[in-house]
Order: C-alpha cells, then structure tokens, then sequence
C-alpha cells in the first residue's frame, strides 16, 4: 500500500461523504475536536471528555486528531495516540485510535469511513502500518464496518474494559470491548478497500467443513437499551460469556454472518 494509493481513496472518501478532513495540532484547532466529542459522548456533569491541554501534548508526542468540516462545520472527529505493541518479542508503534464519531444529524453518511481514511493516510505517512481501537461487540453496525468496510482483524477480548463511564452512550453499562486491528499493508485491508470483502456465508462454511460457529448479536444494542434495560444487560452477559468460551477453546472472528452475528473459526 502506497501513500499515494491511500490518498486516492481518501479523496473518494471525503467526496461521498460530503466533507473536508483536517489535521488539527493546534489548540485553537483541538477545540473543534473537543466540541465534537462532547457533544457525541455528553457527561452527565457537563465536563468534558478531552482536556483540551491533553490533547495539545499527546498530539504534540506523536498522536493524531482530526475533525470531518462540511460547509466550514466540525460534524466529526478523531483522536488517536502513539502506542506501542509486541509481535514475536519485538515492539512495534502503532496508531491507538482512542475516539471517532460523527454528530447525531451526520451518522450514516459515510463519515466515519472518511475518517479513519485519514488516519490511514496519516500512519502510513509517519511510517506506522498498525492502527488498533477498541469497540464495543454489541454494536453490531460497528462490528460491520469494522470488519466488512475497513478490513480489520480482531484480536483480543476485555470485560469492563475502561470501567465505570458516565457518557451519555455508555452510562450504566458495562464497558465491554473487542480490539481491531487494522494492518493498514495486508491483503485484506486492500480487499476491504476495493469492495470484496462481504458478510459471510455461516451455513455455507459449515457445509464446507470448516469448523465455523456464529455469536450472536441484538439487531440495534441502542433500541434494546432504550427500551428494555434488563433485556439489554441480558445480551451484555450472553455475548460476553460466548465470546470468552469461544476464544479459550481456540476460535477466533473471522467476520460476521450474513444475518448479524460474529462468525468465529476454531485455529487452535
């Protein structure tokens, strides 16, 4: 993968999506980004997710922040910082892509993707070819996008990954997380990035003799909260205690199922 190359489909990215994605290192700039997440992760005291001062210095040490401008107007942003990693005794940097989203009017509008293209572009042009974030597994559009539209991997596992938060997404619920890994120079990524990568087939695969087997996921984890807290703490418990069986008896995800769900394939 070429930076150049990456920068085609960046452009394409920001065309369909109607935005203009910046850099921002400044702390005049960094407010666009801090007025973003607040408003797309509120906390109930009304303080704010990202010091502004923490901000200015973790970029200014070798981490990222960016904000998606349509009409001159902030509608989306990301914020990363430089980590490193341990592949075969050897540390490796990366990109930990710690925060993106898009303000609620602006969601399914291929923000997002224009995004993390930007971060793409910024890694590769740093040296780095790893970005990594956490989602959550019970957010089955994320786990689409993240698998399907940008070809992560995933690998890793965390309950209660950060703890007790008090945003207005995360507030009363465990903050369980899987880690995706985006090796923005492999095979898949570039499939990803040409449109080849789909759901996959569960029965099919089966049929095949491949040892597959699917975790299920709610249709929308947001409505079931909404409307039935109990029955959204029951898929909490359900998808995590799947999940963590299937991991130690060797599985690992693969992708996800046509009609939702994660598909997980036993390596070990």
């Amino acid at each position: 993968m070429t930076v150049r190359r990456a920068e085609d489909d960046l452009r394409e990215a920001e065309k369909r999506a109607d935005v203009e994605v910046r850099l921002l290192v400044e702390p005049s700039e960094l407010a666009d980004a801090q007025w973003v997440f607040d408003e797309v992760w509120p906390s109930a005291d009304g303080s704010t997710q990202l010091p502004r001062n923490l901000m200015r210095a973790l970029v200014h040490a070798g981490g990222y922040c960016s904000a998606a401008y349509r009409d001159g107007r902030p509608i989306g942003a990301a914020f990363g910082v430089a980590g490193r990693h341990q592949e075969d005794g050897v540390w490796h940097d990366h990109l930990h892509s710690h925060m993106a989203g898009a303000l609620t009017p602006y969601r399914n509008q291929h923000i997002g993707t224009a995004l993390k293209l930007h971060q793409r572009v910024w890694a590769l042009g740093v040296g780095i070819d790893t970005i990594i974030w956490t989602f959550d597994p019970l957010v089955r559009r994320n786990a689409r996008f993240n698998l399907i539209k940008l070809g992560a991997d995933v690998d890793g596992f965390e309950p209660d990954f950060y703890g007790e938060m008090d945003d207005g997404i995360n507030s009363g619920d465990a903050t369980d997380r899987l880690f995706a890994w985006w090796h923005l120079e492999s095979d898949r990524v570039s499939a990803a990035m040409a449109g080849e990568l789909a759901p996959l087939d569960l029965a099919g695969l089966q049929a095949s003799g491949r040892d597959v087997i699917e975790v299920a996921l709610p249709e929308d984890i947001v409505d079931v909260r909404a409307a039935d807290p109990a029955a959204a703490q029951d898929w909490r418990m359900r998808v995590r205690g799947n999940l963590q069986r299937a991991f130690a008896d060797g599985y690992r995800i693969i992708g996800v199922a046509d009609h939702g769900g994660y598909v997980l394939e036993r390596t070990s």
